[in-house]
């Protein structure tokens, strides 16, 4: 971990210098290369100490310099993301679903993946364009990507299906600029069904994309 630190650290101030016109030596371009160079240690501390995905991540985004929300300052910001997500998602399709502090966005096969693909539908875009708009607004929310299919085919092709919708979604997220540390992405196949995989309109709700969003807490 030293060692990591030490090396991006390193490579940081390189790029926080600038050379002297007069003296022809680099030095400190100003205070705020200092600050990020902080901010990036930060973060890679941050990345390499956590217990779980979810600490791990909120420890990098902590020292990157994101604020965390604490206290009934919490449910207020989960409450306004969750307006501006309705009012950004409605008519789409998309389901939004409030669980406590967490909100989770169920994006159904219709509008996400073809059968059996993990290539984004055209249709797609706009939806998660949309999302995208409230989650660059709200950053101080860390962001689950969880693949789901239905239950056709063997279970092991199922798997790797949904992991690799999951990093679908998830690349895409980050393409418009949503910082990768917030971003946890897995598939699960089939083993949580939200309808009767013995009817294709079923099989269709099964094969689904979920973002779920937890607040940013210290």
């Amino acid at each position: 971990m030293r060692r990591i630190i030490l090396l991006a650290a390193a490579s940081l101030v390189v790029a926080g210098c600038t050379t002297n016109p007069y003296t022809g030596e680099r030095e400190a371009s100003n205070k705020a290369k200092g600050a990020a160079i902080g901010a990036a240690i930060g973060a890679v501390v941050g990345a390499l100490t956590g217990d779980d995905a979810d600490e791990r991540r909120e420890r990098a985004l902590i020292g990157a310099g994101v604020g965390a929300l604490s206290g009934t300052a919490v449910g207020a910001y989960m409450d306004a993301q969750e307006n501006k997500l309705r009012a950004q998602l409605e008519g789409t399709g998309v389901r939004v679903v409030r669980t406590g502090d967490q909100l989770v966005l169920s994006m159904p096969g219709n509008i996400t993946f073809d059968v059996d693909q993990h290539a984004l539908r055209a249709d797609f875009y706009d939806v998660l364009n949309s999302v995208v708009l409230v989650l660059n607004e709200y950053d101080k929310t860390l962001i689950d990507v969880a693949g789901h299919t239905d239950s056709t085919g063997s279970f092991d092709h199922n798997m790797d299906l949904s992991q690799r919708r999951a990093g679908s979604v998830a690349r895409y997220l980050q393409s418009q600029g949503i910082e990768t540390m917030r971003i946890y992405a897995d598939g699960y196949g089939p083993n949580y069904p939200v309808a009767d995989n013995g009817t294709p309109a079923g099989r269709q709700l099964n094969r689904r994309v979920e973002l779920v969003l937890k607040p940013l807490v210290s």
